[in-house]
């Protein structure tokens, strides 16, 4: 096996593969975990499959698909300060459903997606699955280029939709009007903008994942919690979601941040978000999450709840003990 990852390099699969560059624009993927869809982020085709599928992939080099229709996500706009990519795919599945996009391409462009960073791309399609997404994908720009080159010496190759391709749907959503938006339990459609939230106390935060565990994520995260505390009672669970984010932190100082605030801090790890281990929810605990699924008994107890955030949701939120905004912080 030439790409072999052990302890000492570990991290989660969907952050490690383009972080170590075995994933560029024009790549077919296949993965067996339904977040593989995060590739699209770089202009690549990428869908999870079953065992039998994968281990005949491994074998073959060779898949079988149904070629999929398309719903296009026309973006404009600049989002504001506390919006992120976590905010405008749950914006996109409360929109849409969780079946909204069965086994259809969501294919992200506009003008916004300039204001939109690479963390926030890849969260985008990795949540594409919630919305029952074969695939999500973005065009391939400079900022995707850049990445690419910093991260892998593969030669890529940039596909484009044709000008007079057809879609199943069209949807312009304009990120300046968008909120912080949640999910609250037991579906990721089911979402709220925070105005809307109310008074929702928490026992738990979880910021990290395949999702949102990346270095902008720990950096927004860090950023709110440095100078405060975690709320009495309140576990914050912070997981990078790689060795070299994990590493990134310890330069930058965010670890100190994290500790001093009163979180706790995990190896890479997808831990809690698929209640494996690790911030495992009892009976009526609540928790604000940045991961993917708010399913029943997902984190736990099946009379747990979940609710999906932002890492700068679910920062501010262990501070005041229930779910805020971070400008409930004077932030």
């Amino acid at each position: 096996i030439t790409n072999y990852f052990d302890v000492g390099e570990m991290g989660i699969e969907h952050a490690l593969l383009p972080e170590k560059g075995l994933v560029v624009a024009g790549d077919a993927v296949i993965g067996a975990d339904s977040h593989t869809c995060t590739y699209g982020a770089l202009g690549a085709f990428s869908t999870g499959v079953g065992s039998t599928d994968m281990a005949a992939g491994m074998v073959t080099g060779k898949a079988w698909f149904k070629v999929p229709s398309a719903i296009k996500f026309e973006l404009t706009g600049k989002p504001s300060r506390w919006v992120s990519g976590k905010d405008v795919i749950l914006h996109i599945i409360g929109m849409i459903g969780v079946d909204g996009a069965l086994y259809k391409s969501m294919e992200f462009c506009g003008d916004g997606i300039r204001n939109l960073t690479m963390d926030d791309r890849f969260t985008i399609c990795n949540m594409a699955i919630e919305a029952g997404g074969k695939n999500g994908i973005f065009p391939v720009d400079e900022l995707t280029e850049e990445y690419m080159k910093e991260h892998s010496k593969r030669d890529y190759k940039i596909y484009e939709a044709d000008a007079d391709a057809e879609y199943d749907a069209v949807y312009t959503i304009d990120l300046s009007e968008l909120k912080p938006t949640i999910a609250f339990p037991h579906l990721p459609e089911n979402t709220r903008t925070i105005e809307e939230a109310g008074e929702v106390r928490i026992d738990q935060s979880v910021i990290g994942s395949c999702t949102n565990g990346r270095i902008d994520d720990m950096r927004i995260a860090a950023g709110i919690l440095k100078g405060r505390k975690v709320a009495k009672g309140v576990r914050c669970i912070v997981i990078p979601a790689t060795q070299a984010i994990y590493l990134q932190c310890i330069r930058e100082g965010l670890m100190e941040s994290f500790v001093e605030a009163g979180a706790v801090v995990s190896t890479p790890t997808c831990g809690p978000c698929l209640g494996g281990y690790m911030g495992i929810l009892a009976e009526g605990e609540r928790c604000i999450s940045t991961t993917n699924r708010n399913f029943v008994g997902r984190m736990g107890h099946v009379d747990s709840e979940i609710y999906l955030a932002s890492p700068a949701v679910a920062a501010a939120s262990a501070v005041t003990g229930k779910i805020s905004c971070p400008c409930e912080l004077g932030l």
